[in-house]
C-alpha cells in the first residue's frame, strides 16, 4: 500500500472513530492537529502526500501524523512491493508492542471499519491485553447470556 493511500485510509478510520461516519477532511486534519497536539502542517502538503505528488515524510511531519493517527510511525511509509499486509506478526513482550502491532493492523483494514475501530481503541489503552483476556472471558460464556448482560447495561445506561 502506498503512502498516499495509508493516508486516505487513516483519515476515513479516524472520522469514524470519532463518529462522524465519514472520513474526515484533510482540513479537519490539519485543525484537529493543531488544537489537539499544538502543531500543525499545511494542508497543501498534506494534499500533495495524499495525491502521491509528494511520496516521502520528513521526520517531523512523520512523527506529527504517527502521533495524531496513533500509529507507528513506520506504518506511514509505502510498501515494498509483493508486500503482504495480512502476514503475521510477531508481537513482543510489552503493552507497547502490542498497541503499535493493534494499531498497525487497525490502520490497514479499511475493508472492515468496525474492525478497525475495536483495534484501534485497543491500541489507544494502556493495558490492551488486559482487554483481550475479558474479552477471552466473554467468549466462554453462551451468547443468550451475553445478550441478556448487554440488555441489562443498557437499561443501566439508559437511567443514568
Amino acid at each position: 500500500m502506498e503512502l498516499a493511500e495509508k493516508l486516505r485510509h487513516l483519515r476515513a478510520v479516524e472520522g469514524s472513530l470519532r463518529g462522524l461516519g465519514r472520513p474526515l477532511t484533510k482540513a479537519e486534519v490539519v485543525r484537529l492537529m493543531r488544537e489537539e497536539l499544538g502543531q500543525t502542517m499545511s494542508h497543501s502538503y498534506l494534499s500533495q502526500l495524499e495525491s502521491g505528488a509528494r511520496v516521502h515524510l520528513s521526520a517531523t511531519s512523520r512523527d506529527l501524523l504517527a502521533r495524531f493517527f496513533k500509529v507507528h510511525p513506520g506504518y506511514l511509509v509505502s510498501d515494498p512491493p509483493g508486500f503482504n499486509g495480512h502476514s503475521v506478526a510477531t508481537l513482543g513482550e510489552t503493552a507497547d508492542d502490542l498497541r503499535d502491532w493493534l494499531a498497525a493492523r487497525g490502520a490497514t483494514l479499511r475493508d472492515d471499519p468496525l474492525l478497525a475501530r475495536a483495534l484501534l481503541r485497543l491500541a489507544r489503552e494502556p493495558d490492551p491485553r488486559r482487554w483481550l483476556l475479558f474479552l477471552d472471558d466473554l467468549l466462554d460464556l453462551p451468547p443468550e447470556r451475553l445478550e441478556r448482560l448487554r440488555a441489562e447495561i443498557e437499561v443501566e445506561l439508559a437511567a443514568g
